[in-house]
């Protein structure tokens, strides 16, 4: 195995588990979204530890996604969130997945193609209650459940929404959350009146978890809150949970490099005076961010160094300062591990995005070591 390596701490995400369970209480189901392989810590690894922890969903943004957990032998509901096109419906339905169903359209064709499969297909209602992305509109709602009631291969299981500004407690984003948890429940409402159960209600995202409890119905989805990271910085003293992922690679090798002289591609970096220079066999093919050349540091035997000069495809390297007490071999922390190391939300903060981009574009190639120490 390579030097560097992401280890996922599985007994963390266990921990913070069972911190959302203490907030939301004993009684709504936990949903993990899974897409983009776990956040890039290896869906199946975390869909077992996360069902084996207390969720009672999964979730996924494709198919494919949805495939995987099924042949690596998960068996628990899965939703998806996103459409699938027409030639996945089979696919969907042969690996018991669990679709949103926007609109009649959609609803027509699913039906089709589970009663061609001679199945009973559990479905949610996704409504728009303001994100803009997928759903029918809360007007809508009513009459989409009970076109979907009316499709004998159809089971309405759920009735879903998805929050678009829950992760701040500015006044403006608290009043834009509950204007659209209002139309949610004003659509619950009238589907309610034509009869018919709403099902699993969901429409807490990690945000929403964390400041919105009106937002809980019966099921919430925390996404990178069970990762370990908050959805906004603001919210960092409400998540109190751990970073799963820990980036970690080896210095490989050790030189001299004389003041001066120049390291890595275009001679950013000039010694300021005779420096030792360690190589560090990681890059931005593996997902560490080209643009953290120049501004960033590593622990290495609990102490932060600065890498120097540009970070190159497969390698990038680090300023050990005059004579520094540091060896070939010698264990590097790039995030998320040890006490005084950064942390996935830091470095989205130097580059003004978010941890969820951090740790999804850390790159196959880097393995995945699970841990419960």
């Amino acid at each position: 195995m390579r030097a560097t390596k992401a280890l996922i701490h599985l007994d963390r995400l266990t921990k913070n588990i069972a911190a959302v369970r203490r907030r939301i209480g004993p009684e709504p189901l936990i949903c993990i979204p899974v897409k983009a392989d776990g956040y890039g810590h290896g869906a199946s690894a975390i869909a077992e530890a996360g069902i084996h922890a207390g969720a009672s969903f999964l979730a996924v943004a494709t198919v494919q996604e949805g495939a995987e957990l099924r042949e690596a032998g998960i068996a628990a509901p899965v939703l998806l969130f996103s459409c699938p096109l027409p030639e996945e419906l089979d696919e969907m339905i042969a690996y018991k997945l669990t679709p949103f169903i926007p609109d009649k359209e959609v609803a027509a064709a699913m039906g089709a193609a589970a009663a061609k499969a001679g199945a009973a297909l559990p479905v949610h209602i996704k409504i728009d209650t303001g994100m803009g992305r997928v759903g029918c509109r809360p007007e809508e709602a009513a009459g989409l459940a009970l076109y979907i009631a009316s499709l004998k291969a159809l089971r309405y299981e759920g009735t879903a929404t998805h929050l678009a500004i829950a992760d701040s407690a500015a006044q403006d984003a608290i009043r834009a959350a509950k204007k659209q948890l209002a139309r949610f429940n004003e659509a619950l409402e009238a589907i309610k009146k034509t009869g018919l159960d709403t099902g699993i209600v969901h429409a807490a995202n990690s945000g929403a978890t964390l400041l919105h409890e009106d937002a809980y119905f019966n099921m919430v989805r925390p996404g990178i809150l069970l990762y370990g990271y908050p959805p906004s910085e603001e919210l960092s003293a409400l998540a109190q949970t751990e970073p799963v992922m820990e980036l970690v690679s080896s210095i490989v090798f050790i030189k001299k490099v004389k003041k001066g002289e120049a390291v890595s591609y275009g001679g950013t970096w000039v010694a300021p005076e005779d420096r030792i220079i360690g190589t560090i066999p990681l890059g931005y093919g593996d997902g560490l961010p080209r643009r953290l050349s120049g501004d960033f540091q590593v622990l290495i035997n609990g102490k932060l160094y600065p890498l120097a000069g540009r970070i190159c495809m497969d390698q990038c390297m680090v300023d050990l300062g005059p004579a520094a007490d540091v060896n070939r071999w010698d264990k590097v922390t790039v995030f998320g591990g040890s006490e005084g190391a950064f942390s996935a939300g830091d470095i989205a903060s130097k580059l003004n995005t978010i941890p969820y981009e951090i740790t999804c574009n850390i790159n196959k190639r880097v393995p995945r070591v699970y841990t419960t120490a």
